[in-house]
Protein backbone atom coordinates (compact mmCIF):
# COMPACT_ATOMS: atom_id res chain seq x y z
CA UNK A 1 0.00 0.00 0.00
CA UNK A 2 1.38 3.52 -0.73
CA UNK A 3 0.92 5.42 2.67
CA UNK A 4 1.73 9.23 3.22
CA UNK A 5 2.08 10.55 6.91
CA UNK A 6 1.61 13.79 7.44
CA UNK A 7 3.81 15.24 10.18
CA UNK A 8 3.26 18.25 12.25
CA UNK A 9 6.05 20.91 12.01
CA UNK A 10 6.64 21.41 15.50
CA UNK A 11 9.31 18.88 16.15
CA UNK A 12 11.52 16.57 14.26
CA UNK A 13 10.41 13.81 13.51
CA UNK A 14 11.36 11.56 15.67
CA UNK A 15 11.56 14.12 18.18
CA UNK A 16 15.21 15.38 19.52
CA UNK A 17 13.72 15.84 23.58
CA UNK A 18 10.25 16.37 23.90
CA UNK A 19 7.35 15.73 21.99
CA UNK A 20 4.56 13.32 21.69
CA UNK A 21 3.00 13.27 18.13
CA UNK A 22 6.00 13.09 16.76
CA UNK A 23 7.63 10.57 18.25
CA UNK A 24 4.44 8.53 17.52
CA UNK A 25 4.30 9.30 13.47
CA UNK A 26 8.29 8.13 13.47
CA UNK A 27 7.46 4.63 15.32
CA UNK A 28 4.26 4.43 12.40
CA UNK A 29 6.64 4.89 9.60
CA UNK A 30 9.37 2.72 10.36
CA UNK A 31 6.66 0.03 11.96
CA UNK A 32 4.61 0.14 8.33
CA UNK A 33 8.07 -0.14 6.13
CA UNK A 34 9.03 -3.12 7.93
CA UNK A 35 5.73 -4.79 7.20
CA UNK A 36 6.55 -3.85 3.18
CA UNK A 37 4.52 -0.47 2.55
CA UNK A 38 5.65 2.20 0.99
CA UNK A 39 5.47 5.15 3.22
CA UNK A 40 6.03 8.68 2.45
CA UNK A 41 6.85 11.05 5.29
CA UNK A 42 5.73 14.84 5.01
CA UNK A 43 7.57 16.87 7.65
CA UNK A 44 10.64 19.17 8.63
CA UNK A 45 13.98 18.53 6.95
CA UNK A 46 15.73 17.21 10.17
CA UNK A 47 13.52 13.67 10.40
CA UNK A 48 15.00 10.60 10.06
CA UNK A 49 13.62 8.01 8.86
CA UNK A 50 13.63 5.17 6.30
CA UNK A 51 10.59 6.63 5.21
CA UNK A 52 10.34 8.39 1.63
CA UNK A 53 11.31 11.91 3.26
CA UNK A 54 9.43 14.91 1.54
CA UNK A 55 11.08 18.30 3.16
CA UNK A 56 8.39 20.89 3.82
CA UNK A 57 10.46 22.85 6.36
CA UNK A 58 14.44 23.02 6.71
CA UNK A 59 14.05 22.22 10.11
CA UNK A 60 11.61 21.47 13.48
CA UNK A 61 9.70 24.89 14.07
CA UNK A 62 10.67 24.80 18.02
CA UNK A 63 14.51 23.94 16.68
CA UNK A 64 14.72 26.84 14.47
CA UNK A 65 16.55 30.30 16.01
CA UNK A 66 14.71 31.98 14.25
CA UNK A 67 12.62 34.52 15.48
CA UNK A 68 10.28 35.79 12.98
CA UNK A 69 9.03 32.68 11.50
CA UNK A 70 4.97 31.42 10.64
CA UNK A 71 3.63 28.43 12.03
CA UNK A 72 0.62 28.76 9.65
CA UNK A 73 2.53 29.35 6.87
CA UNK A 74 4.85 26.22 7.30
CA UNK A 75 1.98 24.25 7.11
CA UNK A 76 0.21 25.68 4.50
CA UNK A 77 2.69 25.02 2.08
CA UNK A 78 3.05 21.41 3.08
CA UNK A 79 -0.31 20.95 2.96
CA UNK A 80 -0.20 22.65 -0.49
CA UNK A 81 2.61 20.07 -1.14
CA UNK A 82 0.35 16.89 -0.06
CA UNK A 83 -2.18 18.14 -2.36
CA UNK A 84 -0.14 18.49 -5.11
CA UNK A 85 1.27 14.87 -5.06
CA UNK A 86 -2.65 13.11 -3.82
CA UNK A 87 -2.26 10.59 -6.60
CA UNK A 88 0.75 9.09 -5.56
CA UNK A 89 -0.51 7.42 -2.83
CA UNK A 90 -3.93 4.66 -1.39
CA UNK A 91 -3.84 6.75 2.03
CA UNK A 92 -3.27 10.01 3.27
CA UNK A 93 -2.75 9.86 7.06
CA UNK A 94 -3.09 13.30 8.17
CA UNK A 95 -1.37 14.29 12.27
CA UNK A 96 -2.22 17.60 12.05
CA UNK A 97 -5.55 17.98 13.73
CA UNK A 98 -7.91 19.84 11.55
CA UNK A 99 -5.72 21.89 9.58
CA UNK A 100 -5.96 20.48 6.31
CA UNK A 101 -9.47 20.01 6.30
CA UNK A 102 -10.63 22.94 4.00
CA UNK A 103 -8.03 21.24 1.51
CA UNK A 104 -8.89 18.30 1.29
CA UNK A 105 -12.32 18.11 1.84
CA UNK A 106 -13.00 16.54 -1.67
CA UNK A 107 -11.52 13.58 -0.98
CA UNK A 108 -12.16 13.10 2.81
CA UNK A 109 -12.95 9.17 2.24
CA UNK A 110 -8.97 8.72 1.23
CA UNK A 111 -7.47 10.24 4.38
CA UNK A 112 -7.40 9.16 8.32
CA UNK A 113 -6.80 12.01 10.50
CA UNK A 114 -5.41 11.08 13.70
CA UNK A 115 -6.25 13.35 16.82
CA UNK A 116 -3.52 13.65 19.16
CA UNK A 117 -4.50 16.67 21.31
CA UNK A 118 -7.25 17.13 24.34
CA UNK A 119 -10.75 18.22 22.50
CA UNK A 120 -12.64 19.81 25.34
CA UNK A 121 -11.67 23.01 23.75
CA UNK A 122 -14.75 25.82 23.06
CA UNK A 123 -14.30 25.93 19.41
CA UNK A 124 -13.66 22.62 18.22
CA UNK A 125 -17.30 21.50 18.47
CA UNK A 126 -18.47 23.71 14.84
CA UNK A 127 -15.30 22.51 13.43
CA UNK A 128 -16.07 18.60 13.42
CA UNK A 129 -19.34 19.02 12.87
CA UNK A 130 -18.94 21.39 9.54
CA UNK A 131 -16.30 18.63 8.15
CA UNK A 132 -17.72 15.89 9.08
CA UNK A 133 -16.67 13.74 6.05
CA UNK A 134 -13.52 13.27 7.69
CA UNK A 135 -12.82 10.13 9.14
CA UNK A 136 -10.92 10.62 12.60
CA UNK A 137 -8.74 8.27 14.91
CA UNK A 138 -8.79 8.70 18.67
CA UNK A 139 -5.74 7.46 20.31
CA UNK A 140 -8.03 6.71 23.50
CA UNK A 141 -12.14 5.97 23.60
CA UNK A 142 -11.87 8.80 26.86
CA UNK A 143 -10.76 11.19 24.23
CA UNK A 144 -14.16 10.79 22.46
CA UNK A 145 -15.94 12.02 24.97
CA UNK A 146 -15.98 15.40 24.34
CA UNK A 147 -17.14 15.18 20.51
CA UNK A 148 -19.46 12.05 20.50
CA UNK A 149 -21.13 13.21 17.20
CA UNK A 150 -17.70 13.04 15.31
CA UNK A 151 -17.02 11.18 12.64
CA UNK A 152 -15.07 8.18 14.67
CA UNK A 153 -13.76 5.37 12.62
CA UNK A 154 -11.51 3.86 14.96
CA UNK A 155 -9.79 3.95 18.58
CA UNK A 156 -5.66 3.38 17.79
CA UNK A 157 -3.84 3.19 20.75
CA UNK A 158 -0.24 4.34 20.49
CA UNK A 159 2.90 2.14 20.34
CA UNK A 160 6.95 2.32 20.54
CA UNK A 161 9.45 0.02 19.49
CA UNK A 162 11.58 -0.50 22.65
CA UNK A 163 14.27 -3.70 22.74
CA UNK A 164 15.15 -5.78 25.16
CA UNK A 165 17.15 -3.42 26.60
CA UNK A 166 14.76 -1.39 27.98
CA UNK A 167 13.55 -4.17 30.23
CA UNK A 168 15.03 -3.48 34.11
CA UNK A 169 13.87 -6.28 36.78
CA UNK A 170 16.17 -4.69 39.38
CA UNK A 171 15.25 -0.38 39.97
CA UNK A 172 17.20 1.75 41.99
CA UNK A 173 15.17 2.75 44.11
CA UNK A 174 13.46 6.43 43.04
CA UNK A 175 10.61 7.80 42.04
CA UNK A 176 10.50 9.36 38.24
CA UNK A 177 8.62 11.93 36.72
CA UNK A 178 8.67 12.61 32.57
CA UNK A 179 6.64 14.76 30.78
CA UNK A 180 5.95 18.83 30.77
CA UNK A 181 5.90 21.44 33.85
CA UNK A 182 2.84 22.38 33.44
CA UNK A 183 -0.67 22.07 35.97
CA UNK A 184 -3.14 19.61 33.88
CA UNK A 185 0.50 17.09 34.76
CA UNK A 186 0.90 17.63 38.42
CA UNK A 187 4.42 17.51 38.69
CA UNK A 188 3.48 19.75 41.90
CA UNK A 189 1.42 16.74 43.16
CA UNK A 190 4.45 14.34 42.09
CA UNK A 191 6.98 16.41 44.49
CA UNK A 192 4.27 16.18 47.40
CA UNK A 193 4.18 12.38 47.10
CA UNK A 194 7.15 11.57 46.96
CA UNK A 195 8.09 13.85 50.16
CA UNK A 196 5.57 12.14 52.29
CA UNK A 197 6.72 8.81 51.72
CA UNK A 198 10.36 10.26 52.04
CA UNK A 199 11.84 8.73 48.46
CA UNK A 200 13.71 10.55 45.80
CA UNK A 201 11.75 11.91 42.81
CA UNK A 202 13.99 12.41 39.37
CA UNK A 203 11.59 14.83 37.15
CA UNK A 204 13.19 14.95 33.64
CA UNK A 205 10.83 17.80 32.26
CA UNK A 206 10.11 20.30 29.46
CA UNK A 207 8.60 23.75 30.55
CA UNK A 208 7.00 25.24 27.87
CA UNK A 209 6.83 28.96 27.19
CA UNK A 210 3.11 29.37 28.68
CA UNK A 211 3.84 27.46 31.70
CA UNK A 212 7.10 29.85 33.07
CA UNK A 213 5.39 31.79 35.11
CA UNK A 214 3.57 28.86 36.92
CA UNK A 215 6.56 26.59 37.13
CA UNK A 216 8.10 29.51 38.41
CA UNK A 217 5.68 30.51 41.48
CA UNK A 218 4.27 27.12 41.67
CA UNK A 219 7.08 24.10 41.03
CA UNK A 220 10.68 25.86 41.51
CA UNK A 221 10.20 26.74 44.92
CA UNK A 222 9.84 23.46 45.83
CA UNK A 223 12.94 21.91 43.80
CA UNK A 224 14.88 22.61 46.77
CA UNK A 225 14.77 19.97 48.78
CA UNK A 226 17.00 16.65 49.18
CA UNK A 227 15.09 14.43 47.69
CA UNK A 228 14.38 15.88 44.50
CA UNK A 229 16.70 15.90 41.22
CA UNK A 230 15.29 18.22 38.04
CA UNK A 231 17.33 17.09 34.99
CA UNK A 232 15.71 18.89 32.34
CA UNK A 233 14.25 17.37 29.46
CA UNK A 234 15.42 13.80 27.75
CA UNK A 235 15.49 12.24 24.89
CA UNK A 236 15.16 8.62 23.83
CA UNK A 237 18.53 7.69 24.52
CA UNK A 238 18.33 8.38 27.87
CA UNK A 239 14.64 7.15 28.55
CA UNK A 240 15.68 3.52 29.52
CA UNK A 241 18.40 4.25 32.13
CA UNK A 242 16.17 6.90 33.87
CA UNK A 243 12.74 5.22 33.49
CA UNK A 244 13.73 1.50 34.50
CA UNK A 245 15.42 2.91 36.86
CA UNK A 246 12.60 3.77 39.12
CA UNK A 247 10.75 1.85 41.48
CA UNK A 248 7.33 3.39 40.06
CA UNK A 249 6.20 6.47 37.39
CA UNK A 250 4.29 8.82 39.07
CA UNK A 251 1.69 10.45 36.63
CA UNK A 252 -0.69 12.42 39.12
CA UNK A 253 -2.89 13.87 35.84
CA UNK A 254 -5.89 16.49 36.19
CA UNK A 255 -6.93 16.78 32.70
CA UNK A 256 -8.31 14.64 30.13
CA UNK A 257 -4.98 13.14 28.75
CA UNK A 258 -5.75 11.90 25.82
CA UNK A 259 -3.31 9.19 25.41
CA UNK A 260 0.12 9.76 28.08
CA UNK A 261 3.04 8.02 25.74
CA UNK A 262 5.09 8.13 28.92
CA UNK A 263 2.81 5.51 30.66
CA UNK A 264 3.51 3.03 28.18
CA UNK A 265 7.75 4.14 27.78
CA UNK A 266 7.69 3.11 31.45
CA UNK A 267 5.82 -0.12 31.28
CA UNK A 268 8.10 -1.21 28.56
CA UNK A 269 11.02 -1.00 30.84
CA UNK A 270 8.96 -2.94 33.33
CA UNK A 271 8.04 -0.01 35.23
CA UNK A 272 4.68 0.47 37.13
CA UNK A 273 2.61 3.26 37.20
CA UNK A 274 1.21 5.27 39.56
CA UNK A 275 -1.71 7.23 37.75
CA UNK A 276 -4.53 9.55 38.56
CA UNK A 277 -7.78 8.09 37.68
CA UNK A 278 -8.83 9.68 34.77
CA UNK A 279 -9.18 10.52 30.90
CA UNK A 280 -6.94 7.50 29.20
CA UNK A 281 -5.39 6.32 32.18
CA UNK A 282 -8.22 4.15 33.00
CA UNK A 283 -7.50 2.44 29.81
CA UNK A 284 -4.04 2.68 29.19
CA UNK A 285 -2.86 0.96 33.46
CA UNK A 286 -4.29 -2.03 34.09
CA UNK A 287 -5.32 -1.78 37.47
CA UNK A 288 -3.21 -4.21 39.88
CA UNK A 289 -1.07 -5.87 37.27
CA UNK A 290 0.95 -2.64 34.79
CA UNK A 291 0.60 0.31 37.80
CA UNK A 292 -2.37 1.45 40.19
CA UNK A 293 -5.31 4.27 39.41
CA UNK A 294 -5.98 6.00 42.36
CA UNK A 295 -8.24 9.41 43.34
CA UNK A 296 -5.72 11.77 44.77
CA UNK A 297 -2.30 12.06 46.77
CA UNK A 298 -3.09 9.91 49.77
CA UNK A 299 -4.16 6.67 47.77
CA UNK A 300 -0.89 7.52 45.61
CA UNK A 301 1.44 7.52 48.62
CA UNK A 302 -0.10 3.73 49.63
CA UNK A 303 0.08 2.55 46.37
CA UNK A 304 3.25 2.93 45.73
CA UNK A 305 4.19 1.95 49.30
CA UNK A 306 2.69 -1.75 47.88
CA UNK A 307 4.19 -1.15 44.27
CA UNK A 308 6.95 -4.19 44.88
CA UNK A 309 3.94 -6.40 44.78
CA UNK A 310 3.79 -5.74 40.55
CA UNK A 311 5.49 -8.29 38.74
CA UNK A 312 7.76 -5.77 36.41
CA UNK A 313 8.17 -8.55 34.42
CA UNK A 314 4.13 -8.61 34.11
CA UNK A 315 4.45 -5.18 33.38
CA UNK A 316 6.82 -5.51 30.08
CA UNK A 317 5.21 -8.62 28.67
CA UNK A 318 1.28 -6.37 28.97
CA UNK A 319 3.24 -3.76 27.03
CA UNK A 320 4.20 -6.05 24.36
CA UNK A 321 1.08 -7.30 23.74
CA UNK A 322 -1.07 -3.88 23.85
CA UNK A 323 1.40 -1.13 22.59
CA UNK A 324 4.12 -2.59 20.58
CA UNK A 325 5.04 -0.37 17.41
CA UNK A 326 3.94 -3.30 15.27
CA UNK A 327 0.49 -3.49 16.86
CA UNK A 328 -0.19 0.05 16.45
CA UNK A 329 0.66 -0.35 12.93
CA UNK A 330 -1.73 -3.48 12.40
CA UNK A 331 -4.68 -1.57 13.72
CA UNK A 332 -3.70 1.05 11.31
CA UNK A 333 -3.58 -1.08 8.56
CA UNK A 334 -7.00 -2.24 9.34
CA UNK A 335 -7.96 1.55 9.20
CA UNK A 336 -7.16 1.91 5.90
CA UNK A 337 -8.32 -1.00 4.82
CA UNK A 338 -11.55 0.13 5.79
CA UNK A 339 -11.18 3.57 4.54
CA UNK A 340 -10.09 1.93 0.80
CA UNK A 341 -13.07 -0.48 0.64
CA UNK A 342 -15.39 2.06 1.06
CA UNK A 343 -13.82 4.97 -0.60
CA UNK A 344 -13.76 3.26 -3.72
CA UNK A 345 -17.94 2.97 -3.91
CA UNK A 346 -18.37 6.68 -2.55
CA UNK A 347 -20.00 8.64 -5.32
CA UNK A 348 -18.20 12.13 -4.90
CA UNK A 349 -15.05 10.63 -5.56
CA UNK A 350 -15.48 8.69 -8.76
CA UNK A 351 -12.35 8.11 -10.66
CA UNK A 352 -10.96 7.19 -14.37
CA UNK A 353 -10.76 3.97 -15.13
CA UNK A 354 -7.41 3.40 -14.64
CA UNK A 355 -7.47 4.89 -10.72
CA UNK A 356 -10.12 2.25 -10.05
CA UNK A 357 -8.10 -0.81 -11.47
CA UNK A 358 -5.50 1.22 -9.14
CA UNK A 359 -7.79 1.09 -6.28
CA UNK A 360 -8.82 -2.65 -6.91
CA UNK A 361 -5.23 -3.81 -6.88
CA UNK A 362 -4.48 -1.90 -3.45
CA UNK A 363 -7.80 -4.00 -2.03
CA UNK A 364 -6.46 -6.95 -3.44
CA UNK A 365 -3.04 -7.02 -1.54
CA UNK A 366 -4.53 -6.09 1.39
CA UNK A 367 -7.01 -9.53 0.94
CA UNK A 368 -3.71 -11.36 0.70
CA UNK A 369 -1.98 -10.00 3.84
CA UNK A 370 -4.62 -10.17 5.81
Amino acid sequence: MKIAQIAPLYEAVPPRLYGGTERVVATLCEALVDLGHEVTLFASGDAVTRAQLVSCRDEAIRLDPEELKSEVGAHLSMLAEVRERKSQFDIIHFHTEMLHFGLFEDMAARTVTTLHGRLDLKDLAPVYRRWSKFPLVSISNSQRQHLPFANWAATVYHGMQAGLSWFNARPEGYLAFLGRMSPEKGPDKAIEIAKRLGLPLKMAAKVDSKDEAWFRERVAPMLDHPLIEFIGEIGDADKPAFLGGARALLFPICWPEPFGLVMIEAMACGTPVVAFACGSALEVVDDGITGRLVDDEAAAVEAVRSIERLDRREVRRRFDRRFSATAMARSYLDVYADRLARSAFAPELAREDDELEEASQTLSSLAQIA
